[in-house]
């Protein structure tokens, strides 16, 4: 039995061993259960110190043989720690975690209306620092509530939102169940997901130019408390900055959009090889499964059945981490392609000069005055979704390497 882990229900997605092996310097285990096999680990007490996740940050509390008293004000436990005696002691990091978190985004709970989405775990820790922080209310959204998604009208009054549900969680990533322009006074927004990075509701705080923060610095924050618990480590922040900038950059997918013949494909295959990834395109993967080209597809069925065709590519691509993706060079031209990108993605916009674009077979890029005219149109999108642009005119190494310094990975520390 390893001597420190996660348990929870399903844990394919999570970034937590890596967290506590590179802050704790100890080794760690994830491991899915059942609610039978949780009560039967804690009987045998055969570890050190337990991380809970959902749906038993509850369920422990009757199993263990005390609580702290934060754990027992918010009424949820997702840290065991085994006593030196072999008592159980439940607490709970994720109050830790959370103030930091929206300390670090400039979100304020102290005199404001706050709505929890949800009503586990997770909400109970919001409530009680909510509760904590003078909040002037706290309302809480949930199936079978007195609020409930059904009645919007009721949010209104909402300054500060948080989203304690797994609604908008890899897979279903474009989920989310409330919108933001119903609430006028809306000062901050947080979402406890973090896979992926932007979830449907925080590239809608983004849109508005609301404060937001996700879940990942909750995560390596609580995990840097649970680790204080553990071993009486204390982790610096710094060392907690550290590691959000490495999970963000190697779990973010990097985006090539640009002209068609720019170079996205050719690039994003170096680009992939020397970063040790995958490499996947939009248009490589539309022609897989329809079994016919791009240029079929446009003259058998038109260009609204291929740009269907293409945002699905665009979506089962983008939702995944830590690939290299080139996309067709209308991608951009759907909005729903350009939130996707942002899940999980940086987007570079790779920039060449009209006359050198590679003029392929395809029925919107032939001919120079086409290309002109396409480009008119389409270069302010593809400005205005990138996170870096990088001319290539140089030799595609020489690209490669631009795009790994415009976007900071030769910083990265390792």
């Amino acid at each position: 039995m390893p001597r420190y882990g996660l348990i929870g229900g399903k844990l394919g997605h999570s970034y937590s061993k890596e967290i506590h092996e590179a802050l704790g310097g100890y080794e760690y285990e994830l491991m899915p259960m059942d609610g039978e096999e949780v009560v039967e680990l804690l009987k045998k007490r055969e570890f050190d110190g337990i991380n809970v996740t959902v749906p038993y940050k509850q369920l422990v509390m009757s199993h263990i043989d005390e609580l702290s008293d934060r754990a027992a004000s918010i009424g949820a436990v997702n840290t065991v720690i085994k006593m030196p005696d072999g008592r159980l002691r439940g607490d709970n990091t994720d109050y830790a975690g959370l103030s930091w978190t929206l300390d670090r985004a400039g979100i304020s709970l102290s005199g404001r209306h706050v709505t929890v989405l949800g009503s586990g775990g997770t909400s109970h820790t919001v409530q009680a620092l909510a509760k904590n922080s003078g909040a002037a209310s706290v309302t809480v959204v949930s199936r079978g509530s007195e609020v409930d998604y059904g009645h919007p009208e009721l949010l209104k009054h909402t300054q500060v939102l948080i989203n304690t549900t797994p609604v908008g969680m890899y897979p279903e990533c474009a989920e989310h169940k409330v919108d933001l322009t119903l609430m006028p006074h809306l000062e901050g927004v947080m979402d406890a997901v973090y896979n992926p990075r932007m979830t449907g509701l925080l590239q809608e705080a983004k849109r508005l130019n609301v404060p937001f923060a996700g879940g990942l610095p909750m995560l390596v924050m609580q995990a840097a408390e649970a680790i204080r618990l553990f071993t009486s480590k204390e982790v610096p922040v710094s060392e907690v900055e550290r590691i959000i900038r490495k999970i963000s950059a190697d779990r973010d997918n990097i985006i090539l959009v640009g002209m068609p013949g720019c170079g996205k494909s050719t690039v994003g295959k170096m680009l992939a090889k020397r970063m040790g990834r995958r490499f996947f395109d939009t248009d490589a993967l539309v022609t897989e499964r329809e079994g016919k080209t791009v240029s079929a597809i446009f003259s058998d069925s038109g260009e609204a059945v291929f740009r269907a065709l293409e945002a699905q590519a665009v979506f089962d691509l983008c939702k995944e981490s830590g690939l290299v993706i080139a996309t067709g060079g209308g991608a951009v031209l759907k909005e729903e392609n350009r939130k996707a990108m942002q899940m999980n993605g940086r987007v570079v916009y790779l920039d060449r000069d009209v006359k050198k674009l590679g003029r392929r077979d395809r029925p919107l890029s032939t001919g120079l005055n086409a290309l002109y005219e396409m480009f008119a149109v389409r270069s302010p999108i593809y400005e205005s979704c990138c996170d870096v642009k990088v001319e290539n005119s140089g030799s595609k190494e020489s690209t490669v390497t631009k795009i790994l310094e415009a976007l900071g990975y030769e910083a990265v520390d390792n």
